[in-house]
């Protein structure tokens, strides 16, 4: 049998039935495949109607669960959530990364959407995700706080388990039996199986608290190694402690007292929980020892016999049932599915190859698929082929011109052009319009928000600009890109004072790429706010007329696929090359004819300049709130590019 590829192996499991020989395939030999939407979650399975509808259940639920440890009655999700949830184990093993294809779940996070892979021949797999899913509701959810925090609330969460009658928490979510049965239903013992965070937690020698406390250690879920460590142990069973004593209250004056106002670890514990160090390290080692449920079940983890399950700490009851949320069921074509599953794997390094190959084939039948032309589309963008890119999504929007997700692709194929060739946003209305149409169908969108905000500040919409990013920031809070942006936009509009405070914050942070950016912005705010240009550095290319009134995160803020390969700069346009001149005069005339153009005249000495800039309305005045074409007889300081002997371009414009 010809051999079948990663996605085409999927549909051909589905069609085929594992262990039957091939046979040809009719139209009701198709998968039947259904999407089900509930108020937070988009599930897409070959499962049947009914268990779609559990699995949706359980992530609403877990949801629901993480708003509770919170402390929060509403939860944020600004980037929305796909979910696969695959019936069969060997199809879910041909998608997953190479070192979970025997696992129950695995989680793609991107900057579009979450992706979450289910393996229903497994019991309760959405467990699996839980640690993950509570790092992505931490990040826009709760301000920045330390790694100690996330990773030991990610764990608590990840020992959930619920079902309708109630949800069972606090156990140990890295427990696993040391005992197994082969192939041949022996019961063998793994010699290798990880200590559990029990296990490390009852060793004798414990990380200070003040070590754990200031430990580095990335909290956003993105680089995750190993669990099995005492940093990942005590971190657990500190939040284990702050969570049953009812003390996350006082965790936030803590993060308040560290993050915000600079006060030393020491004494921020002292305040915030009344508590020395000691103290507190003495609390946490006794709320363990209370916890005797969790001594039982390690012990039983070492016995071959059968594994019962130990109750876990603590019972609360469920959420909400099955009759209590609303959801919408529709069938989906076998080619939909695919592209789906495709798009999903195309995220994942060893999959992408054959992901993007079928996803192609998808393309090539007759009726074409809009989904695989998108999923295309994103993976251009990502590799920045952007016409590659614009091509797919003009092909996309041919066979659906109403799906959501074309305008978002849309708008991020301009932005992210713009920000690699450092060359002003293309289609800039177009664009507005359609991430203002994203947001009625997302509203929650935060990089929407982030991209129409960096739209609006280019097409001279200051205050609007401002609104989107405080929104985006208010959606994503823990988004240094977001809070650097705005910084820019402070810039663009002359609030120095502002821009210094955003700029100053992101340089004292812990991430050190934001930090190195945001140092180098105040080197140049000073020089920007007296003369209207940024100084000149060693390497980098004269900055065409008007960039500081335009400001681009991506020229100083890189991401880590950017870092090493740092864009092009944008070919200079007529006139604004060269060194940049300074001249002190009358202004006795301003043409603007062709607004937005303005050719201002200016009277230094017995000679006479005319001075040109193509939009007078991002042109940066100091001394006034903005230029106005009515100006003449007043006294002025320019900077300008010369264009001949007495023409050239304004860079700035001072009023007397």
């Amino acid at each position: 049998m010809k051999h079948l590829s990663n996605i085409s192996t999927i549909a051909a499991i589905l069609t085929l039935g594992v262990g039957v020989s091939a046979r040809p395939a009719f139209a009701g030999d198709e998968p039947k495949w259904h999407e089900v939407h509930s108020a937070h979650f988009y599930v897409l399975t070959d499962a049947g109607d009914k268990r779609g509808r559990e699995v949706a259940l359980r992530m609403e639920q877990m949801r629901a669960v993480f708003g509770q440890l919170l402390l929060k009655d509403k939860l944020k999700m600004p980037v929305p959530v796909t979910v696969v949830a695959l019936k069969s184990d060997k199809q879910f093993g041909v998608a997953a990364p190479t070192k979970q294809n025997m696992g129950k779940a695995f989680f793609v996070p991107g900057k579009d959407r979450i992706c979450i892979v289910l393996n229903l021949f497994e019991p309760e797999p959405w467990r699996a995700i839980a640690h993950p899913l509570a790092h992505y509701l931490l990040n826009y959810n709760y301000p920045p706080a330390q790694g100690w925090f996330d990773e030991g609330l990610a764990e608590y969460f990840g020992s959930l388990r619920i079902d309708n009658k109630g949800v069972d928490i606090g156990g140990d979510p890295e427990l696993a039996s040391e005992w197994y049965e082969d192939i041949y239903e022996d019961v063998r013992r793994n010699a290798n199986t990880p200590q559990s965070l029990t296990q490390l937690l009852s060793s004798p020698v414990w990380l200070s608290m003040v070590d754990l406390f200031t430990m580095k250690h990335d909290g956003s879920g993105a680089r995750e190694g190993t669990h099995h460590t005492l940093y990942y142990a005590q971190s657990w069973m500190v939040m284990h402690y702050l969570i049953n004593k009812n003390k996350m209250p006082e965790t936030g004056v803590y993060f308040d007292l560290v993050l915000n106002q600079k006060v030393p670890v020491e004494k921020a514990m002292v305040q915030a929980f009344d508590l020395s160090p000691a103290q507190m390290e003495q609390a946490v080692k006794t709320h363990f020892s209370s916890l005797s449920g969790l001594g039982i079940a390690m012990d039983r983890s070492k016995q071959p016999l059968d594994q019962a399950d130990v109750a876990q700490p603590y019972h609360l009851p469920v959420p909400f049932g099955p009759d209590e949320i609303g959801m919408t069921v529709n069938p989906v074509t076998d080619a939909e599915a695919r592209a789906v599953i495709g798009d999903v794997m195309a995220r994942i390094p060893e999959r992408r190859d054959q992901a993007l190959h079928e996803l192609q084939e998808l393309t090539e039948d007759p009726k074409d698929n809009e989904a695989a032309r998108r999923a295309l589309a994103w993976d251009h963008v990502q590799q920045k082929r952007f016409d590659a890119a614009a091509d797919e999504l003009e092909r996309a929007s041919e066979l659906d011109a109403h799906d959501p997700w074309i305008w978002y692709y849309r708008s991020v194929l301009k932005y992210s052009r713009a920000q690699t060739t450092r060359q002003e946003m293309q289609g800039l209305a177009n664009m507005m319009q359609d991430l203002r149409a994203v947001l009625d169908w997302y509203p929650e969108f935060a990089e929407a928000y982030n991209m129409l905000g960096m739209a609006r500040v280019e097409g001279g919409g200051i205050n609007s600009a401002l609104e989107a990013q405080r929104m985006a920031i208010s959606l994503s809070p823990r988004n240094l890109e977001y809070q650097f942006n705005l910084g820019q936009i402070y810039v663009a509009v002359k609030k120095w004072d502002q821009a210094r405070e955003v700029f100053t914050r992101l340089k004292t942070g812990s991430d050190p790429r934001a930090a190195s950016a945001a140092k180098k912005q105040l080197d140049d705010l000073a020089t920007l706010q007296k003369y209207g240009i940024r100084p000149q550095h060693a390497g980098e290319a004269q900055a065409p007329a008007g960039a500081a009134s335009a400001p681009s995160a991506a020229a100083t803020l890189p991401n880590d696929e950017d870092s090493e390969t740092p864009p092009k700069p944008a070919p200079p346009k007529p006139g604004t090359t060269g060194p940049v001149q300074h001249l002190k005069g009358k202004l006795v005339a301003s043409d603007c004819a062709k607004a937005p153009e303005a050719i201002v005249t200016i009277l230094s000495g017995m000679k006479t300049y005319k001075l040109h800039t193509g939009d007078y309305k991002t042109l940066l005045v100091i001394g006034e709130d903005q230029f106005s074409c009515e100006w003449k007889n007043r006294i002025v300081s320019v900077n300008y590019r010369a264009v001949g002997k007495s023409e050239g371009e304004l860079v700035s414009l001072e009023v007397q």
